[in-house]
């Protein structure tokens, strides 16, 4: 447990001391910010655009907008952030050789994956609480009315997505040679899941459903309760990355 945490702490520092961390940071405020002002803003550039001409009056922004474009924004941008800056996160020690003295030094190779994996996700949850909390100000603050009465419940789902796709990436890094071979197959998961998700009887035990459905969660259109299993499915196949990652990491060479 003692060399989980010293090996955690040191993927912490090293990922302060290469601004990667605030580099994330920066984004994922931007992002919290960028929400309701987004909200704020497109009715009157698209009335700019448009002008007189438009057939419709557009209807004043809500708090239902405002959490669009965090749902939106999280899934396009924030997701692909984390999977492009963590794509190499076991390549890349494997490749540089920065493992072999630790290992041959007494250092398990499941506590390096165990620890990775608890950084990882560390990372994902604070930066996505992050702009959750900002996001989730602004919109109180620009936005009175009673349209987002389910805040956290909808949040949560997303969450775990993020977590499987964090265990996604941890798996497809340490079996490619570089980041590249890695982008490739977390991508080739992703694009699988929206395979699946054509098929409505998979639905409920798809994960990518987590990522589609906040909205309704939001309002309470949706039971959470109906995606119980798409959440279930995701905890399990983070567990089984892990451990798969471990396997693999101990019959690697370094």
């Amino acid at each position: 447990m003692k060399n989980i945490y010293y090996f955690s702490k040191k993927e912490f520092l090293e990922s302060w001391r290469t601004s990667r961390l605030l580099i994330l940071m920066i984004i994922f405020l931007i992002l919290g910010i960028m929400n309701p002002l987004i909200a704020i803003l497109t009715p009157d550039i698209i009335q700019m655009s448009f002008g007189d001409s438009l057939p419709v009056n557009i209807p004043e922004p809500t708090s239902l907008d405002s959490w669009g474009q965090f749902y939106q924004n999280m899934t396009q941008m924030g997701l692909i952030v984390i999977t492009l800056l963590f794509s190499g996160t076991m390549s890349g020690e494997v490749s540089k050789g920065t493992l072999i003295n630790l290992v041959t030094k007494g250092l398990k190779r499941s506590t390096v994956v165990i620890s990775k994996s608890i950084y990882l996700i560390l990372q994902w949850s604070f930066c996505m609480l992050l702009a959750f909390f900002v996001t989730w100000a602004y919109t109180l603050y620009y936005f009175t009315d009673d349209n987002s009465p389910h805040v956290f419940l909808a949040v949560f789902p997303l969450w775990i997505f993020g977590i499987l796709l964090i265990t996604t990436i941890l798996l497809t890094s340490t079996v490619s040679k570089n980041s590249y071979e890695g982008l490739l197959l977390t991508g080739g998961f992703v694009v699988l899941l929206f395979v699946m998700n054509i098929f409505d009887k998979f639905e409920r035990y798809n994960p990518i459903t987590l990522t589609s459905e906040n909205i309704n969660f939001l309002q309470g259109a949706s039971n959470i309760g109906n995606y119980m299993p798409a959440m279930l499915i995701s905890f399990f196949l983070s567990l089984l990355f892990i451990y798969l990652s471990i396997v693999i990491l101990n019959k690697k060479k370094l």
